[in-house]
Formats: structure tokens, C-alpha cells, sequence
């Protein structure tokens, strides 16, 4: 530890460097398009490295194949430390769609543009610049703290915490509990904002279809065409509508919404009290059912030739306690003349949503925004608390931001013109060094 470190405490701003260390992560290239062609996390490791090693507080950097980089620091010493979560990595972004270009971090408007704004260099940002404004002052949180900033997620974190936790578990020895993405951000329901924190997630099955024919020429019959088998099962799962299932962190979330539209949540009434949260619906609709959504199709190499097997990728989500019927009613819908194997299966989680972590998340929130509400729900995709979890931890999504009531901040995951409104982010640190203060 440096003499930064060593110094008498002084006044410190924790949200004074959160935009500037956003842009400067934005700016850095860590596009994942699942290939392992892309250009990795190694340069955005070592800088966040040196932004520690600027405060005093050393990291390892591992990787599990060239390029591809986890950053970990431990930052204090004794048990039970936090585990504070973030990854590097971001999907791709063609940049003649956007209107400023996805890697420039340039604001405008207010906010702050580019790839990784929402998904998830903020939060690498918040807790970057709460705790390099902390060690500056000489006030770290009593309760230690592991940090970790990952690579891979974005292609299910195989490369990043799957890998971090398998091979080299002795980096998060000792944490119990862990804060990552896409929790703590508000939505408007009635006026009223409410923060959404993330304490459960669908479980994943992104699966191969094949179905396989006799091959021919197209100009003949063929009743055993793999293409007729296999778009008959795609358009199948397309269609097919999947029944309300109400698990138990939407059921708190969904009465508290009840609570504000004077009624009572049931499941007859959830579509509609979805439809409450504006565009937010697009997720939160997907969270009180399985989902299963057709993504690409593959078959053939020349249009006189019928093929002996045509493929299809399907993008599948399951509940907490529905994965038996998930996949009970994929195989009616496939037919006994499609199979499947998967490319990436991974389990769902469902964390209590009490205890003392709960109350200051809770407090930290209100603390900054007192009128509003703080509710758990469900994520739809997943995040790296799939694999944190399987190390007993209790995992939560905690990545505070205050939104406009207008802002349509669901549909920036993944999407174009993705940005982050620049006084959330600073809100967003007030809150988390609030929240630190207690962890």
C-alpha cells in the first residue's frame, strides 16, 4: 500500500472522475463476437490496472488464451469480501447505423454515446472512480473488497468468470455475496420511479437444431426435405405462446406495481401490470414466461439440390424452477424429426430478496431519491453472477442509475445509439459510494 493510501483522510467526490473513466473505457475497442477473433480485453485490463496502480492498489491480470484478460484486486484485509463484478467486453457495433460513432465516448445532449455505455462500462466506471476517490482519501470500506473485471461475458463468460472460477478460484477466496450489471437502474411507472434490482435470472439454452432428410434433386418429389422439417419446428417454436409462470422475485415486484395501479397482482393481471413500465415491458415481459426465439437458419448449397440436413439456432430462456417444462414442451414443438444439441446451457438463479446487503441497496437508493420505490425482478438474459453463484455466493444486480421517464433504456442493451445520461452516472456513483459505506 502507497503512501496514497497512508494519508489523513480528505474531502472526496466520488462521482468526479465517473464520465471521464467511461469515455476513456468506451474508447477502448473490446468488441466479443463470440469467434475469439476479436480484439480481446488485454489493453482495457491493463488500463484499469494502471488506474488502480495510480491509488495504490495492486490487480493480477489472468487470461485464459492470449488477449483474452480478467482483471482481480483485493482490496483490504480480513473475511467475508465483496465481490464487485464487471466485464470488459462488448457486442459488436457497425458504426454507419449509429449516430455518433459507437467507440468515440463523445456527449451530446446530455448523455454520455457508445458501445458499452449501458452494457457494462458505467459500472466498471462507477466502481472505479468510487473507490480510486476513496483510496485518494484514505477511506476505503471497512469490508474488504474483491474486485473483478472480466472478459467473455458477452459470449457467456466461458472465457471470463466461467474460466476465473474454475481455474483460478483462489482470486475470489472468501466472498459470500456479489454486485454486478443490469440491477439498481429506475424505470417510471405512474409517475413514480422505481428501481429494479436484479435478484434472479432466466436460465440459458442457446441450442442447435438440425434435421436431417434425403438429399435429391429439387426439380423431383421428396417427402423427406430436412428444409420443410426443420422450418416446420422453427416456425413452431416462433409462434408458440408460453403461459404466465410467476416466480417469486416477479411476484414482490409485481405487488408493489399492483400496489401503485390500486389493485392486486395475480396472474390473470400481469400481462397488463407489465404493460406499466413502459418500454421496460420488452424485458419485464419476458420474465413471467419462458421464451424461446428462432435466430438463425442454415441449409443448402445450391438451389437445385435439396440438402440432407438443414440447422437452425434458437435463443432459449427458461424460469427458475420451469426448466423441466421448458424443454418438455421445445421437444413436442421440434417433433421427433428434429433434434438438438446446445451451445451454451446454463442454469437459472434465484436469490431470496431480504437480509442486510437488500436493506443498503435499498437505503443508498432512497438516500439519493427518497420518493421513490426499490423492487427485485428477474433478468431476462444473463449476466456473470451465473458462474459467481456456483461458488455459493449470493448475487445481486447493482448498478445504480436515475433514468428519464422517457428514456427507452432497455432497448439500448445491445442496441444502437446506446448511452448513458451523464448526471445518472453520476448519480449512479453517489449512490454505490453510499452503498459501500455499509456493504
Amino acid at each position: 500500500m502507497d503512501a496514497q493510501l497512508d494519508a489523513q483522510p480528505t474531502a472526496y467526490d466520488p462521482a468526479a472522475e465517473v464520465v471521464g473513466l467511461c469515455r476513456d473505457l468506451i474508447r477502448i475497442d473490446t468488441t466479443n463476437d463470440g469467434t475469439g477473433d476479436g480484439p480481446g480485453e488485454r489493453k482495457a485490463a491493463e488500463h484499469v490496472a494502471t488506474l488502480l496502480d495510480e491509488v495504490g492498489i495492486e490487480s493480477t491480470i489472468v487470461e485464459s488464451r492470449p488477449g483474452r484478460s480478467t482483471l482481480v484486486a483485493r482490496i483490504g484485509d480480513g473475511p467475508d469480501p465483496l465481490l464487485i463484478h464487471g466485464h470488459l467486453d462488448v457486442v459488436p457495433a457497425a458504426a454507419e447505423d449509429w449516430t455518433l460513432h459507437p467507440f468515440s465516448g463523445e456527449i451530446s445532449d446530455g448523455y454520455l454515446w457508445g458501445r458499452g455505455a449501458v452494457d457494462m462500462k458505467d459500472f466498471d466506471a462507477m466502481a472505479l472512480s468510487v473507490i480510486r476517490a476513496r483510496a485518494r482519501a484514505g477511506q476505503l470500506p471497512k469490508r474488504p473488497i474483491v474486485l473483478a473485471f472480466t472478459a467473455d461475458e458477452e459470449a457467456g463468460g466461458h472465457l471470463g468468470a466461467e474460466w476465473l472460477v474454475n481455474e483460478r478460484p483462489d482470486l475470489v477466496e472468501g466472498c459470500t455475496e456479489a454486485v454486478g450489471e443490469v440491477g439498481g437502474f429506475s424505470t417510471t411507472v405512474r409517475g413514480r420511479r422505481v428501481y429494479l434490482i436484479e435478484a434472479a435470472e432466466k436460465g440459458m439454452a442457446w441450442m442447435r437444431l438440425t434435421a436431417r432428410g434425403r438429399a435429391g434433386h429439387g426439380s423431383m418429389i421428396n417427402h423427406d426435405n430436412a428444409v420443410t422439417a426443420l422450418a416446420g419446428a422453427v416456425a413452431r417454436i416462433g409462434a408458440h405462446q408460453w403461459p404466465v409462470r410467476l416466480t417469486p422475485t416477479m411476484e414482490v415486484l409485481l405487488a408493489s406495481v399492483a400496489e401503485l395501479a390500486g389493485t392486486t397482482a395475480t396472474p390473470d393481471n400481469a400481462e397488463a401490470l407489465i404493460e406499466e413500465f413502459g418500454g421496460a415491458a420488452r424485458m419485464l415481459g419476458a420474465v413471467i414466461r419462458n421464451t424461446a426465439n428462432p435466430t438463425m437458419l442454415g441449409a443448402g448449397y445450391k438451389v437445385n439440390v435439396v440438402p440432407s440436413d438443414a440447422t437452425a439456432h434458437i435463443d432459449g430462456r427458461f424460469l427458475p424452477g420451469y426448466e423441466d417444462e421448458f424443454f418438455r414442451t421445445l421437444a413436442e414443438l421440434c417433433g421427433e424429426d428434429v433434434t438438438w444439441d446446445f451451445v451454451s446451457h446454463q442454469q437459472p438463479w434465484e436469490v431470496s430478496y431480504d437480509g442486510p446487503l437488500v436493506d443498503v441497496m435499498t437505503r443508498s437508493i432512497l438516500a439519493e431519491d427518497p420518493e421513490a420505490l426499490v423492487a427485485p425482478y428477474t433478468m431476462s438474459g444473463g449476466t456473470d453472477a451465473k458462474h459467481f453463484r456456483k461458488l455459493g455466493m449470493r448475487c445481486y444486480g447493482f448498478a445504480p442509475l436515475r433514468l428519464p421517464a422517457d428514456l427507452d433504456f432497455t432497448a439500448l442493451f445491445h442496441g444502437v445509439d446506446e448511452r448513458v445520461p451523464v448526471d445518472g452516472l453520476e448519480f449512479g456513483a453517489r449512490v454505490f459510494d453510499r452503498f459501500l459505506d455499509e456493504a
